[in-house]
């Protein structure tokens, strides 16, 4: 892999860590964890649900940033970012509208999915092994 490559992927993983960590933050400091809950309750998903996703994105942003696994912690994060995007596409598309848009959260799905498909990037701590298509295992 050619180092420019390898540094936009660390970039795109250091990034991608960043945000979980901001969303779990949001999600504890300024919502409080019961607020988020509630709201999950509110958009007829389990409470309990909102739990689980705060520690997801709290733990999945951190190995991110420390590069343990980033590409299946990548894959594994998904499914919370298309989740964003379904309960916010009522809203319409951009994320600055009231209750907030579709468009980020299915963005930042996108780019974990390309971190997923491209590699670790540099200075990854712990690698994940190499995803080929159509290489069979």
């Amino acid at each position: 892999m050619p180092a420019s490559t390898a540094i936009a992927l660390l970039v795109l993983r250091l990034s991608l860590g960043l945000m979980y960590l901001a969303h779990a933050g949001l999600k504890l400091f300024v919502f409080t964890l019961p607020g988020t809950a509630q709201f999950f309750a509110g958009q007829g998903l389990p409470g309990a649900l909102a739990y689980a996703v705060f520690g997801a994105e709290a733990v999945g942003g951190a190995l991110l940033l420390l590069g343990v696994w980033p590409r299946q912690v990548a894959l594994a994060l998904t499914p919370i970012l298309l989740g964003a995007a379904w309960v916010h596409a009522p809203n319409g598309w951009v994320y600055t509208a009231a209750g907030g848009g579709w468009e980020y959260p299915a963005f930042l799905a996108a780019m974990s999915l390309v971190l997923w498909l491209a590699g670790d990037g540099a200075a990854a701590l712990r690698r994940s092994p190499r995803f080929v298509p159509g290489a069979s295992a």
